[in-house]
């Protein structure tokens, strides 16, 4: 027998649940969303995050590592 849920990861009860579940890897499989067409509120496209990520370690180490 298999049982369905949403759960509200949104809030800390959710995400807490969810923790718990994923301890238990012989009986229970979660399955992620894959809408890809929703962006979550205040994340930034993959390719910003990663020019933000490149200019951060080149003000940490004074000189761009994508350099040779």
């Amino acid at each position: 027998m298999e049982v369905k849920a949403k759960i509200n990861i949104s809030s800390p009860t959710g995400r807490r649940l969810v923790r718990e579940l994923e301890k238990h890897t012989k009986v229970v499989k979660l399955e992620y969303p894959t809408d890809t067409k929703s962006i979550p509120e205040g994340s930034i496209p993959l390719e910003k995050g990663v020019d933000q990520l490149w200019k951060s370690l080149n003000e940490k180490l004074g000189y761009d590592l994508r350099e040779k």
